[in-house]
């Protein structure tokens, strides 16, 4: 399972208790010790509530901070660590958690720049992928999980979730391989009908 790229993965703000959830989407991964996660959680993002960022803020001192911006002391792996946003978009200060590789000098200042871009649109859409991470973030940990040996081999490993059938009948499927009447029963009401948004 390899993801990479500068990725939102959450629709909305988030609060407390999600932002903590989603600080680890993937642990429940198989073979979680013997792989390296750098591409699994590099690039991903979400907004937090102003509350959220100055909690995080007053936990640890940073490892640094620049403008707008402040990093955590504490690495998840490798070289990746969450970096806490304050930016004004829109003339709007807004709050965001992203991970990013700090192994790359500039890796948070082209976040800072992905997430100014994505949330600066004009018209509130959504991307198909965007609408997976978010059903992937969204649902709860016995309802999702990885392809294991019911699956074909080249599939194990991939993320699944539940589907429920008409008739009330339930599987997992492939995340990446949901319909979108699959994906629409998944997402909340006022995310369901938004436009598709082209991919940056």
């Amino acid at each position: 399972m390899t993801l990479s790229s500068i990725r939102k993965v959450y629709q909305g703000a988030a609060d407390r208790r999600q932002m903590f959830r989603m600080f680890d989407r993937h642990k429940d991964r198989p073979n979680r010790t013997d792989d390296d996660a750098t591409a699994l959680y590099a690039g991903e993002w979400f907004e937090i509530g102003a509350a959220e960022h100055d909690y995080i803020f007053e936990i640890l001192p940073p490892l640094w901070m620049r403008g707008d911006m402040f990093a955590m002391r504490e690495f998840l792996t490798g070289s990746i660590t969450s970096v806490f946003f304050e930016l004004r978009i829109d003339g709007r200060v807004r709050y965001f958690h992203a991970y990013c590789d700090l192994g790359d000098r500039k890796s948070p200042e082209r976040m800072r720049a992905a997430i100014i871009e994505r949330e600066s649109r004009p018209v509130r859409a959504m991307t198909r992928e965007e609408r997976l991470e978010h059903i992937w973030s969204s649902t709860h940990d016995p309802y999702r999980g990885y392809a294991d040996r019911r699956f074909p081999a080249a599939e194990r490993g991939k993320r699944i979730v539940i589907v429920y059938g008409q008739d009330r009948s339930h599987d997992f499927r492939l995340l990446d391989r949901l319909t979108d009447a699959d994906i629409a029963v998944k997402l909340p009401v006022h995310l369901r009908y938004l436009p598709d948004a082209i991919a940056a």
